[in-house]
């Protein structure tokens, strides 16, 4: 039987471990290169689906008691709403039912966007409520669009009176570029209801 020399033993140990210590050398400086391409990308798809991109709010006064709903549609997307609070693009932030539970003094509901996809665009309001007899709830509504790296601009506004429960009117429909420009002429008012059925 042949005898293990000590220095053969010693010298295998010593290959052994300059072959690990290369190998994960190796693999640290592979992660040190593909770090800065993995963080970048991360950055680009989080600045593209940073929320308030598309931003739709409604105010009305807070000295009226009722309970008045935003819809919003997205292109080619579902509609978001008090029941349906988030989509693909959209989520509604603030479903606010007028006085009931109510921590401040204002009456509004606010819908933030992730990212603009190109498209038509739905923004509805609804008389969830029943309103005071004989009065018509004055309803504000605001746009606004956010591009990246510069602030929010209102693009369009306009006020709609609602005076009946489960009324449904819409505010505006409009197209947008990916780029966040309003395309001419694409705003209207033509009714298109997204919760209740036409009557």
């Amino acid at each position: 039987m042949r005898e293990i020399d000590p220095l053969e033993e010693d010298a295998w140990g010593t290959v052994f471990r300059d072959v690990v210590t290369l190998a994960l050398l190796g693999f640290v400086a592979m992660v040190i290169m593909l770090l800065p391409h993995i963080t970048q990308r991360k950055q680009e798809t989080e600045e593209h689906k940073a929320p308030g991109n598309v931003i739709v709010e409604i105010h009305w006064p807070p000295t009226m008691p009722v309970d008045v709903d935003l819809w919003v549609q997205a292109p080619n997307e579902a509609p978001v709403g008090f029941w349906n609070q988030g989509g693909h693009t959209f989520n509604l932030l603030r479903d606010d039912l007028g006085f009931e539970g109510d921590a401040t003094d204002e009456n509004y509901e606010i819908s933030y966007s992730r990212g603009i996809p190109p498209g038509e665009y739905i923004v509805n309001v609804h008389m969830y409520g029943r309103p005071p007899p004989n009065t018509g709830v004055p309803v504000k509504v605001v746009v606004s669009v956010k591009k990246q790296f510069e602030e929010s601009r209102q693009i369009l506004a306009t006020d709609v009176v609602l005076t009946r429960q489960n009324q449904e009117e819409t505010a505006f429909r409009f197209r947008l570029t990916s780029e966040g420009n309003l395309v001419p002429g694409s705003v209207s008012t033509l009714r298109r209801p997204l919760i209740t059925r036409p009557n």
